[in-house]
């Protein structure tokens, strides 16, 4: 079975106002020495009980205001649904201990005074991108599934391209920044879009011409290293697997799982088609980009572009087509029941998009906003 991991990253906020808190140091200070006693034995938040057991990984992210959770390389949806949660307790743990809380948010929705965490090469980026950089507090989730070499890597890529809106479109979780309500389901998107290496590409057919892309995008020197090809899915630099980066941090940490089971199953599928023989959608790079910004705009609560031909149509018919496209692979993976489930509830309720904003609509306040997305498991 085909393994797969999940980053995401998290806002550090103040609890009282729930504007941004620039306390990664501290965490990451924390996370070192494995917390205090009282959360080294388990009794300082909603992750388990016995000594570590709220230890997950953790490292900085681009400012000091986040911080990022990478749960272990699983084969069941089990194991990682119980890093999901691990991580996303022992980041808040940390948090609690620093004064803060973590929150799974896409985008901050108050106004902040940012700060870049001091890393030569975070510097660096920062004073190569001015102010894209410098506004650069968003939140994503990145799912890792496992390839068996670089050239299914570089097939998977040229199948999953057309489909990632439709992830994107789930995961929607940032609609508002900046304290205003930007009318996107996922205002993240648009942030990261406006960096030079970001969004869909073009069918390449091999990992070598892959590999001349990026060579080509380096060679520019408008990008300081191969970590800042930001594409929508690529080649892991550091691991034998695909990188899948559209989604934004999901509000429930059941909706990073229900993300993380369908880009596996995705790329289950796009392996076995490449297999087979079966030819990747030729669906241009600059409608693929058409298909992301109405993900971004609407979420699930619109229209998306079909996959396949980019006409417009419901979503939900959008997501049926998607369900119809990995089911076999679900149900080979064991995931279909519990897939399935998570869906429906993801349907019954909206996107964490769609619930920031009740929450706003109920309380008029981005502080309750932001409280209201403090961890708890599920």
């Amino acid at each position: 079975m085909r393994t797969f991991g999940v980053e995401e990253e998290l806002l550090l906020v103040d609890p009282g106002s729930g504007a941004a808190m620039p306390v990664a140091g501290r965490l990451m200070d924390l996370h070192a020495r494995g917390g205090t006693t009282a959360n080294a034995s388990g009794s300082g938040g909603s992750g388990g009980s016995g000594p570590g057991a709220l230890r997950a990984p953790l490292v900085h992210e681009f400012m000091h205001e986040q911080i990022e959770t990478h749960t272990g390389v699983h084969t069941g949806l089990e194991g990682l649904a119980g890093d999901i949660n691990a991580g996303r307790a022992w980041a808040d743990s940390l948090a609690r201990e620093s004064g803060a809380r973590a929150a799974a948010l896409g985008t901050a929705p108050l106004p902040a005074e940012l700060h870049t965490v001091a890393l030569p090469r975070y510097e660096a980026i920062r004073e190569r991108m001015a102010f894209t950089a410098v506004q650069q507090l968003t939140c994503a989730c990145h799912i890792h599934v496992g390839i068996a070499s670089p050239n299914e890597g570089a097939a998977v890529l040229d199948r999953v391209r057309v489909w990632l809106p439709v992830l994107a479109a789930l995961s929607t979780n940032s609609p508002f920044w900046d304290g205003a309500d930007t009318g996107y389901s996922s205002f993240r998107t648009q942030l990261w879009g406006r960096w030079p290496a970001t969004g869909p590409i073009e069918i390449l057919g091999s990992a070598g011409a892959y590999r001349r892309l990026v060579d080509a995008l380096l060679a520019t020197g408008v990008l300081l290293d191969e970590g800042m090809v930001y594409f929508d899915a690529r080649l892991s630099r550091h691991y034998p697997t695909v990188e899948i980066r559209v989604a934004d941090v999901c509000l429930r940490a059941g909706d990073a799982v229900l993300i993380a089971s369908l880009a596996r199953a995705l790329v289950d599928t796009a392996a076995r088609q490449w297999r087979e023989g079966v030819p990747p959608p030729a669906v241009p790079a600059p409608l693929l980009r058409l298909a992301s910004w109405q993900a971004s705009r609407y979420g699930i609560e619109a229209e998306l572009l079909h996959p396949l031909t980019a006409v417009p149509c419901p979503a939900r018919e959008v997501i049926a087509v998607f369900m119809a496209h990995v089911q076999a692979a679900l149900a080979e993976n064991g995931d279909e029941t519990r897939t399935a489930g998570l869906l429906h509830n993801l349907l019954a309720r909206g996107t964490g998009a769609s619930q920031q904003r009740t929450a706003f609509r109920r309380t008029g306040s981005f502080t309750d906003v932001v409280a209201e997305s403090f961890h708890s498991p599920g």
